[in-house]
Order: structure tokens, then sequence, then C-alpha cells
């Protein structure tokens, strides 16, 4: 049997396929529940690209699959559930340099990441920006 989807991965599943409007993905994001790994009362990230990437699933299966691929599935994996505005509004810009998201990294036909540009991070911190160039000590 399969598994009922999260509204946000069948948004990402439709633009994924060509067909999904991309507003109503980024809305779709901002109003989701995420959950985040956290290790040490951290939030899990990764680099890639020159950008830190905030890493959070649509739901325990995705986060499980997440935690299976990595060899962490031996212990209970914490995590903190956060809506998808919040992670885009304050802890990406908290984190002092280039920052998205990226979800649902263990699908490997399932992900999305939510670059750092406008109308998806502030405005000073979008790297498509002129006020994040000058906030980040650019072109000095």
């Amino acid at each position: 049997m399969e598994r009922a989807r999260t509204v946000l991965a069948e948004r990402i599943a439709e633009q994924r396929a060509g067909v999904g409007d991309p507003r109503a993905l980024v809305g779709e994001m901002r109003r989701s529940v995420l959950l985040v790994p956290s290790v040490d009362g951290r939030l899990w990230s990764a680099h890639s690209g020159g950008v830190r990437w905030v890493c959070a699933f649509t739901d325990e299966t995705a986060l499980a699959r997440f935690a299976e691929q990595r060899g962490m599935n031996d212990r209970p994996l914490d995590y903190a559930a956060l809506l998808g505005a919040r992670i885009v509004d304050e802890i990406v810009p908290s984190l002092g340099e280039p920052a998205g998201l990226a979800v649902d990294i263990a699908d490997e036909d399932g992900s999305m990441f939510f670059p750092p540009v406008t109308g998806i991070v502030p405005v000073g911190v979008a790297v498509d920006t002129d006020a994040a160039e000058e906030g980040r000590g650019r072109g000095r």
C-alpha cells in the first residue's frame, strides 16, 4: 500500500513533472510543518555549491529514509517540527552565509531545493539582490 503524501510532497511532484505552479509550491512550503533532524541540539544542514542547505522532511517516513541512508537508524533521531516559513524567514538568515532549504533529500525523485533567492528567503539574505551583496561585504 502506498503511503499518503503530504500536500507539499504533492506540489513537489507536480513541479518535478513540469506541471506545477512555482508560487503555489513556495506557498505550500511556507505553510507546511517540516521535520528538521537535529544532532547535539543543532539543526542538520549540509554544504553544496557554496550554499548551506537546511535539510527538512515532509513526514516521518521521509525522515526515516534519510536516517537509514546515513546509517543513523540505530538510535532515535531527534528532530524539530518547524513551519517552512520559520525556516526560510528566521533560521536561514541567522546562518550568516548563503543558505536555503532542501526538502526530502533522501528521495531522489521527490526532493526539492528552495535556494536563497528573492521570493523564497528575505531580500537581505537573498543572493540575487544588491542588499545581500552589501550585507556580506562582497565586492570589496
